[in-house]
């Protein structure tokens, strides 16, 4: 029986934090042992809503793909390529972008949440609305069988359940129904407690030295109500506890029952985990400097990857082609 496929990807934001690490990038470092993955550095998905300055998206992109790497995503084992190294990729975006309606669209929660957060109004562009189309495109490209997503990401998926739906429905069975393979998480919360993201200045980068994750934790925002050394604490509304759990689990029972009679203080708590974090990271870090000192070797692999998506990308479009009476 053949392997099932999985196509991921992420938009190339520069280098990665704690909480991409834990939500997506470790799980995909688990998924390569059991399916055929393709993984994607979703360029043209910047475009979206940062059209006006493309600067940074090539350099910002290989900054993504050098954690992929250091975290271990194997390139021998998964297809790791860069999206508008696929051309067949916008090919397919418009043909699929046929059997969709702009209501549909519309109805998008994600969008309406970016119009809001955005202040869009009705400035939404084009490109923009139609974002869901494109991934689609990009999943039903590599025929995946499967997405790993969080449940909030369900609305996108379901999009391209429909669409691959009607398409097979009106021209013939091209395309597996993608299935949601859903990742369970517990988000982790930035240093301020807020959700972490670079733009907000709460972030842990995989690729922080020790020095500076000792400076960022002790930033970290704790328990409100422990003032002082003796005070009971409440863990479950802690961001260092949040970090313990996940990087720390061995110690966690002690470390509650210590924070909750008082004995452990928070200093002594936030010295502990930037040590765990320092020396889980340690060899993300030592591997990604061997990468940043080898720049050519991640143009390789991309390169690679690039062939090979290209190679299943070919093979789809001639499909799409065929059942829809283009091919001559």
């Amino acid at each position: 029986m053949a392997q099932k496929v999985i196509l991921s990807g992420m938009r190339p934001t520069g280098r990665l934090h704690l909480g991409n690490y834990v939500g997506v990038l470790a799980n995909w470092v688990k998924l390569q042992n059991e399916y055929r993955c393709f993984f994607e550095v979703a360029d043209w998905h910047v475009l979206t809503t940062g059209y006006e300055d493309t600067s940074g998206i090539g350099r910002d992109g290989v900054d993504v793909v050098i954690d992929w790497l250091a975290a271990g995503i194997d390139p021998e084992v998964s297809v790791v390529f860069v999206q508008s190294d696929v051309k067949e990729h916008a090919e397919l975006h418009l043909l699929l972008s046929m059997l969709v309606s702009v209501a549909r669209l519309q109805r998008n929660p994600t969008i309406k949440e970016q119009v809001r957060d955005l202040g869009l109004s009705d400035q939404v562009m084009y490109g923009h609305l139609g974002y869901p189309v494109l991934q689609a495109a990009d999943i039903l490209m590599y025929r995946a069988h499967a997405v790993p997503v969080g449940e909030d990401q369900l609305p996108h998926l379901e999009i391209t359940r429909e669409i691959a739906r009607r398409f097979n429905m009106l021209y013939g069975e091209v395309f597996p129904v993608p299935e949601p393979l859903l990742t369970k998480f517990a988000r982790l919360p930035g240093l301020d407690g807020k959700r972490m993201s670079k733009s907000m200045g709460n972030v842990i980068l995989l690729s922080d030295s020790e020095e500076e994750i000792a400076k960022k934790v002790m930033t970290a925002i704790t328990d409100p109500e422990k003032i002082r050394m003796g005070d009971p604490g409440h863990p479950e509304i802690c961001n260092i506890f949040a970090y313990h759990t996940r990087f720390n689990p061995g110690e966690v029972g002690n470390l509650e029952a210590r924070c909750r009679s008082g004995e452990q203080g928070c200093v002594d708590c936030k010295k502990l985990c930037a040590s765990v974090l320092s020396d889980h990271l340690a060899p993300i870090r030592q591997k990604r400097a061997e990468y940043e000192a080898d720049l050519d070797q991640v143009k390789v692999i991309l390169e690679d990857g690039a062939d090979r998506a290209h190679d299943e990308a070919t093979k789809t479009i001639n499909m799409v082609r065929r059942v829809m009476k283009l091919s001559r």
